[in-house]
């Protein structure tokens, strides 16, 4: 078997399949509030693999913000911006900046400070069969090209706004809460589970969990057949281990329409669905963007 480097280990599954609320500084934003364009917003959790709302005040035109040298989504109207910044699993607990460029502005960028904090995921340690964890020469030289690949997907940041920051669920079923979940196989860690798992049968409809743009399909190693949709400025989600892809590349979709089949494709152990959300290019809990109800 080919000898993974120790980086590659860390972010191998990072992509999907094994890819105490601190308020910081700021008031909480709940989920049952919203900012002044009537915008329903996500939850505030500004901890690892969380959301931070921060108020940015108001300005006549919408600041410009970053956040680790990536683009963030703000949301609101001349009286009141909020910027909306998913933390990465990988941050540290801590102080963070965010940096806001108002138009008009002579400044380099106004630094806005918020407070990551602490959260403990849970840990899974698994013995499996060697060939289960490493990777074959040949599974790894494609791992990395889809990577290469999936990077530039993730990086996409569109000028139109999202519709709505609050998301139905892509499909039927019960939810696990293995976000953030750190699986160890064999001794060898992998990198945070990104995202939802919902248990569903094989061929149970997948429908898009709000209005979105599709910006890539197509079948990877880890992720078996896979959806991402672009749902405006740095908010995208992803749906894998499909059975059948039943939408295209650049296809405008609705809240609930029909985008693909569960199944079992990829690295997966059985028919489910794995719900990914990404915020400024960082895996945030999809739980924090569903809508009441879902």
């Amino acid at each position: 078997m080919h000898q993974i480097p120790d980086s590659t280990r860390r972010d191998l599954l990072g992509h999907c399949a094994a890819w105490g609320l601190l308020l910081g500084l700021w008031p909480r934003l709940g989920p049952a509030q919203s900012d002044n364009r009537g915008f329903e917003l996500p939850e505030h959790r500004p901890v690892p693999g969380g959301v931070a709302l921060i108020d940015l005040g108001a300005a006549p035109q919408v600041p410009s913000a970053q956040f680790g040298g990536n683009p963030v989504l703000v949301v609101g109207n001349a009286e009141r911006w909020t910027a909306i910044v998913g933390i990465g699993l990988a941050a540290r607990e801590g102080p963070a900046e965010l940096v806001v460029t108002r138009t008009g502005d002579s400044r380099a960028g106004e630094r806005i400070g918020f407070q990551i904090g602490a959260h403990a995921y849970a840990e899974q340690r698994l013995t499996v069969a060697p060939k289960h964890v490493d990777l074959s020469k040949a599974d790894l030289a494609r791992y990395q090209r889809e990577r290469a690949h999936l990077d530039q997907v993730i990086a996409t940041f569109s000028a139109d706004p999202p519709a709505s920051l609050r998301f139905v669920a892509p499909a039927p079923g019960e939810r696990s809460s293995s976000f953030g979940l750190r699986r160890v196989f064999n001794g060898q860690a992998r990198s945070p589970h990104s995202g939802m798992d919902i248990a569903a049968q094989q061929g149970t409809p997948v429908k898009a969990p709000g209005v979105a743009r599709v910006i890539d399909t197509g079948d990877y190693f880890f992720n078996g057949n896979t959806v991402w949709l672009d749902h405006g400025r740095g908010l995208l989600s992803m749906v894998c281990h499909l059975h059948t892809i039943d939408v295209r590349i650049g296809e405008l979709v609705a809240t609930g329409d029909a985008i693909a089949t569960v199944g079992a494709t990829g690295r997966a152990t059985g028919p489910h669905l794995h719900w990914s959300v990404s915020l400024n290019r960082q895996m945030v809990d999809p739980a924090l963007f569903l809508a009441a109800g879902s």
